[in-house]
């Protein structure tokens, strides 16, 4: 649940009565929509609204003392507000969270000195003082909107979802399972850039991992919660007991690290060590903690972790990671997206299925290869994501869309499924020049605009948002 500090912009020459009803009005709103409000009590000044200076100190003081709950800050003009009041309340506050800027609209048959609200005016001032004071904005999609209309509850759940995004990418800590395959340069990123952005990257050795997880005794009782985990999440007909216990005693001691070292994702060396030397493919256990929204990158790929796990604060649900594939025929806005197999159980038609990993079986062995979660992705809405380090620029990169994903017919095996991206050859183009990653996550649903506002507006990044 979000948690917004609530600004009621006021102005003397108007009715105060404006701000009794406004108030009112957006704190049903909020909470309607799931949302708690940290807000001065009606009793102080005119029904808890900022107008005076001594209204700024009060206000600020209060969102002060809830630092730790506030994720954004929500400004509502139910007349034209004091402009100074607003900016200087959040200078004064100094939480650097997201602020969305909301206004009332005037109705045509209420515009008399009593009645008229004037915010359509105000809402252009306010943000002209923000601008002076360096405080970065959200702006609703119309310039003035009922907060009880679908269009607002809209804009909430958007600056909610930019809410999260901010907030946990300031503060992610994330683990590197393994070291970077030899020959994938392609995944290659900065440490340095990521910690500079408030995200941490901590490593650890995957023959640490491979010699805890060959300590512990088949029948222990953490491994045998994972064996059911495992059987309860997706069907192994066809794969030995031992596979299945290599996978559940993996996945035990990953889960240790993960509460140990309070890590919101892990990007695993996928192969070829882990085949060889430990005799399975980790897709199973990455595929649980993907649908755990704790998202889990193949081939060490970090920046592609940072895409998913943006993706999974936007939405609220599980991300996964895959390659921009193959072409599909001649159609130039679709694709084949697929990887091997490790994508949650949400992402695909009907359920899932363990196998073998079909590419690498031929140089590994087949026996050493199940573990993968092999299906269709369902069709219907999605949301892509790519993050990347630009180390000549000493920057972060990303662009963000929406596409679908059809019910077209593919022949191929593994996880997989055919996306259609409006006007893809424009995006595939920006890809090349750019020097993307051909990686690229995705989550259901619809949440590029949310993405792009929180990378570009409140984090920084350069962020190309393909329409």
């Amino acid at each position: 649940m979000n948690t917004l500090g609530v600004i009621i912009g006021n102005r003397g020459f108007f009715p105060s009565e404006l701000c009794k009803d406004g108030r009112e009005a957006i704190l049903k709103v909020l909470k309607e929509e799931g949302f708690e409000a940290v807000v001065l009590p009606a009793e102080e000044g005119a029904y808890g609204s900022v107008e005076t200076y001594e209204d700024a100190k009060k206000c600020a003081a209060l969102f002060r003392a809830h630092r730790d709950r506030i994720d954004g800050l929500l400004v509502t003009l139910p007349n034209f507000g004091d402009e100074r009041g607003v900016a200087e309340t959040i200078r004064m506050a100094g939480l650097d969270v997201p602020v969305l800027i909301h206004a009332f609209p005037d109705e045509p048959g209420k515009l008399t000195t009593t009645e008229r609200r004037d915010s359509f005016c105000g809402k252009i001032s306010v943000c002209n003082n923000l601008r002076q004071y360096g405080i970065p904005y959200t702006l609703t999609g119309l310039h003035t909107v009922d907060p009880q209309s679908a269009r607002f509850r809209e804009d909430l759940r958007r600056f909610g979802a930019v809410c999260r995004v901010v907030k946990g990418l300031r503060r992610a800590r994330f683990g590197q399972i393994g070291a970077r395959p030899a020959a994938f340069n392609t995944v290659r990123y900065s440490e340095k850039i990521l910690e500079r952005a408030g995200i941490t990257v901590e490593t650890a050795d995957l023959s640490e991992i491979f010699g805890q997880a060959l300590r512990l005794r088949d029948d222990a009782p953490e491994v045998k919660t994972k064996m059911d985990e495992i059987g309860r999440y997706i069907r192994t007909t066809g794969v030995g007991q031992a596979n299945l216990l290599k996978m559940a005693k993996f996945g035990v001691v990953v889960d240790r690290l993960i509460q140990e070292r309070e890590w919101v994702g892990t990007a695993i060396q996928c192969w070829t060590a882990m085949e060889e030397y430990y005799g399975v493919v980790p897709c199973a256990i990455m595929s649980m903690l993907s649908a755990a929204r704790t998202p889990s990158a193949c081939e060490t790929d970090i920046t592609g972790l940072v895409g998913m796990y943006a993706l999974t604060l936007a939405s609220g649900r599980p991300s996964a990671l895959l390659d921009w594939n193959n072409n599909y025929g001649e159609d130039p806005d679709k694709a084949i997206l697929f990887h091997c197999g490790n994508l949650p159980q949400d992402l695909f038609v009907g359920e899932a299925v363990m196998d073998y990993q079909a590419i690498i079986a031929g140089s590994v062995g087949k026996e050493n290869t199940y573990g993968t979660v092999v299906g269709r992705i369902k069709p219907g809405a999605f949301t892509y994501c790519r993050v990347s380090t630009d180390d000549a620029g000493g920057c972060l990169k990303a662009y963000v869309g929406e596409a679908e994903f059809t019910a077209d017919p593919a022949a191929t095996f593994g996880a997989y499924g055919v996306i259609r991206v409006p006007r893809f050859q424009e995006l595939l183009q920006y890809i090349c020049r750019e020097g993307f990653e051909h990686h690229v996550a995705l989550t259901t649903g619809e949440v590029a605009e949310a993405v792009a506002e929180a990378f570009r507006t409140y984090l920084g990044w350069e962020v190309y948002h393909h329409r």
